[in-house]
């Protein structure tokens, strides 16, 4: 199916993520932390990130402004995927460039959605 990049500076978060693309037929890569994000996604070229926000060196707010800015990634849809439930952080990563937000701890249904609706959406160049 997809190759999904993982953002999120907790082990258990990224196991059960992946665990859960996986089982949808999903490849996936993670990278610990925003910068190791924006470095996998020039590299490797995801499908999808799945961004989490409090990271270290990097935060997912950052990170997903550069990406979203990049002409070389700013056509990789980014779920946020965060703690942060405020309706202002919800906006924030909005304003930053991220096609989702969903909290944590994210529901399976929820995310699967979100990730089929933004892989199955044309990407405009506007």
């Amino acid at each position: 199916m997809a190759l999904i990049l993982i953002a999120d500076d907790s082990p258990t978060e990224i196991f059960l993520i992946k665990k859960m693309l996986e089982k949808h037929n999903h490849q996936v890569i993670a990278a610990e932390d925003g910068l190791q994000a924006i470095e996998l996604a020039l590299s490797k070229k995801p499908d999808l990130i799945i961004m989490d926000v409090v990271m270290p060196n990097l935060n997912g707010f950052q990170a997903t402004r550069r990406l979203s800015k990049d002409p070389a990634t700013l056509n990789i849809p980014i779920i946020i995927v965060s703690s942060k439930n405020q309706e202002t952080d919800k906006l924030w990563g909005f304003r930053q460039g991220a096609k989702g937000y969903l909290c944590k701890p994210v529901n399976e249904d929820q995310l699967l959605t979100e990730i089929n609706t933004l892989l199955s959406t044309p990407t405009s160049t506007s």
